[in-house]
């Protein structure tokens, strides 16, 4: 989720390190930085100060993100059950539910000094737990103006809609017996040197007009996600929310997974299933903001608008009509790390892309704003300062605690130093998403000037435009671009033809022609230049046709487009199956040949004529022809390796929908003469609309 314009200077290249002696690492490696260097420290002495505080009043952060633990409801030894809540606000409080016959007077709690409200419901039976399995509870409070207030306990860990009864959840105590609780059973792999990241939605992985569950995406998408090549997925919409059109970004539950999917232990055998399939699997994690709601959400927990969240205006985020956490909160602190601990203690999760990081650094929260790449705009009154410290006491918990963790940024604004660690003058993220990579090829295939307009020296710019020591994973498009109100490239590229002529009996139109033709281009493109990692968005590798739009009252509630086709690439009539087949080998080649994990390309030619862009990069040698029209024989092209070339990898194909005109059985040789600044040089046949890919 994201509300500014990206930036183009995201990537602003560092200045030769400067000679000054700065405590920070960022700073004597980009002499640009050196003014707000006052910022970066102060920021970092909060982070130290904070670490203090928490190791002198909690015993360190390991103790104190186990709050998972200790709050909410737990089944004892005994039987008994105990319920923690931190309610300050509240007069009185009580657990209700199912197991008292919701009588107030039953389970009173008592408060301790610090706003903790505490009971202990005792057993009856022996073998029994006081609080069956899956019966419902609610905190019941008064708060100062005498009012009662009814709550789900805010560190629920299952909370369920009957729509029949009432869109608002109710919270659930889920505590399954031991023959009922999923055992792991897989190691973890190991941490991809480069994430291929496969970004999907549960209740969407379905071609059925409905919820896709736990289980079918078990059985069903894991295995072709695997088959494409992809070594991470990416889960969205799992932390509970009570409107599914938010796509999962107006979070009510935290700790509570997403029950219209399924069950806790089903999203568990999920991660298993992919952990013994080699797949690394991140959440999608939203701290940003939560929901405005208050009987199924943190919104006026205890009857204060203050508690999680800043008051007052400061509170709210106009735009997404939401809450915002108060960062510099000692009990938000530590139900939001301890809400990362949870995840990747109880779930097995293996990082996390963070959602709205934008939104979370400045005090504008990039409305209305877009970001020049000027150092100005990243220093100063603008920014959060308590936002950027927790975001660094995040990182360094999770990459202490969990060697091999990664987390991903979500952000627009080109923030230096956001992916470098803390001692070096950063934020501690792994990778931040290259925003202004979608956003460019939206551009040319909306407005741009027809294909012999477009600019190979802008695309390059875009494409390779990142901070020298921080890692960005590139995307041609991802789940902004297919919702509704926006296209996929694939219907950028093809439109209405997708209803008609996606299938080998008709004719292959000129416009399918180039659509097919230039979406494996613009994903080559961007896989082999636009950074350090890729991601896909599920469907777009096939060419997914439509837009997303979830049951809503303005569709009359229908699930026609909140579903995925995968019907279509098992429909071998159909041209899908080449644009997958692609996908596939383009993530198979990176696997052997790394280029993700290999230095930043050397871009010998950028020919606008031509439209021709050639590089190198994983020992590879890549020759893109954008041209429309034109072919052209006997090439040259510059290359700084001398020897035999062959072509490894060929969109055009027929294996890939192409017209089969590269011959790869050819052999090319270079010849040792200078061109385009490379040491030889050698000839090939460079069909329009296509790309090669050779080695030496």
């Amino acid at each position: 989720m994201s509300t500014a314009q990206p930036t183009t200077a995201q990537a602003q290249p560092a200045a030769e390190p400067s000679s000054k002696q700065s405590e920070f690492q960022v700073v004597r490696e980009d002499e640009y930085l050196a003014p707000f260097e006052p910022a970066i420290k102060s920021r970092t002495e909060k982070f130290k100060q904070w670490i203090d505080t928490i190791d002198r009043t909690e015993g360190g952060y390991e103790k104190f993100s186990r709050g998972y633990e200790s709050f909410g409801l737990h089944a004892l030894p005994n039987g008994d059950v105990r319920y923690r809540e931190w309610a300050p606000n509240a007069v009185t409080a009580s657990l209700t539910g199912d197991f008292n016959g919701w009588d107030r007077e039953k389970n009173k709690m008592t408060k301790n000094d610090f706003g903790v409200w505490e009971v202990v419901v005792k057993a009856t039976k022996k073998g029994q737990l006081a609080i069956p399995h899956n019966s419902k509870i609610k905190i019941s409070m008064t708060i100062p103006s005498g009012e009662r207030i009814e709550r789900l306990p805010a560190w629920a860990t299952r909370v369920v809609q009957d729509v029949k009864v009432s869109p608002i959840y109710d919270a659930v105590f889920w505590s399954p017996p031991k023959s009922e609780q999923y055992q792991f059973k897989n190691r973890k792999p190991p941490t991809p040197k480069a994430p291929k990241v496969y970004e999907a939605h549960v209740g969407i992985s379905t071609p059925e007009a409905k919820i896709g569950t736990y289980k079918e995406f078990t059985a069903n998408v894991l295995p072709r996600i695997k088959d494409l090549g992809y070594n991470t997925i990416q889960l969205m919409a799992i932390m509970e929310h009570a409107y599914y059109a938010s796509f999962g970004y107006q979070i009510t539950s935290f700790f509570a997974i997403s029950s219209r999917y399924g069950t806790p232990e089903e999203l568990k055998e999920l991660i298993d299933t992919a952990h013994g399939l080699g797949l690394t699997v991140l959440l999608d994690v939203v701290h940003s903001h939560a929901s405005n709601n208050s009987a199924d959400g943190l919104n006026h927990f205890d009857g204060s608008d203050h508690q999680y969240f800043h008051g007052g205006a400061k509170g709210r985020h106009e735009l997404w009509d939401s809450r915002l956490f108060n960062y510099g909160h000692h009990e938000v602190l530590r139900f939001l790390l301890s809400n990362l601990r949870f995840y990747m203690e109880v779930y097995q999760f293996d990082g996390f892309r963070f959602d709205g990081v934008t939104s979370m650094m400045y005090t504008h929260h990039g409305i209305g704003t877009g970001f020049s790449g000027g150092y100005h705009e990243y220093f100063g009154p603008n920014v959060d300062e308590e936002a950027l410290v927790y975001l660094m006491l995040a990182n360094t918990m999770l990459h202490d605690l969990y060697p091999g963790t990664i987390s991903i940024a979500e952000d627009v604004s080109g923030m230096p130093a956001l992916c470098r660690t803390v001692a070096e003058g950063g934020i501690d993220f792994d990778y931040r998403l290259a925003m202004a990579i979608p956003d460019m090829w939206i551009k040319l295939l909306k407005d741009g000037p027809g294909d012999e307009g477009w600019d190979m020296g802008n695309i390059c710019f875009t494409l390779t435009n990142r901070r020298w020591k921080e890692k960005t994973i590139a995307y041609a498009e991802s789940h902004d671009q297919a919702l509704v109100g926006d296209k996929t490239l694939a219907f950028w590229l093809m439109d209405k033809e997708m209803y008609t002529n996606m299938s080998d009996l008709t004719e292959r139109t000129p416009v399918i022609d180039r659509g097919m033709a230039l979406h494996k281009m613009i994903r080559l493109i961007t896989h082999a230049l636009g950074g350090e990692g890729y991601l896909n968005f599920e469907g777009n590798e096939f060419g997914h046709p439509e837009w997303l739009d979830f049951p809503r009252v303005g569709n009359g509630e229908s699930y026609q487009y909140a579903r995925r086709q995968f019907n279509l690439i098992d429909d071998h009539l159909l041209r899908y199956k080449y644009l997958y087949a692609f996908d596939r080998a383009m993530n198979t080649t990176e696997d052997k040949y790394q280029w993700l994990s290999s230095p930043q390309a050397y871009i010998s030619l950028k020919n606008e004529s031509d439209k021709v862009i050639v590089f190198e990069r994983g020992n590879l040698l890549w020759i893109f022809n954008f041209h429309p029209t034109n072919s052209f024989t006997d090439y040259r092209v510059g290359t700084d390796w001398a020897g035999e070339y062959e072509v490894v990898l060929s969109s055009d194909d027929v294996e890939f929908g192409g017209h089969g005109r590269v011959d790869k059985s050819v052999k090319h040789f270079t010849t040792p003469m200078e061109w385009n600044g490379r040491k030889n040089w050698l000839q090939v046949y460079l069909p329009n609309r296509t790309v090669q890919v050779l080695r030496h």
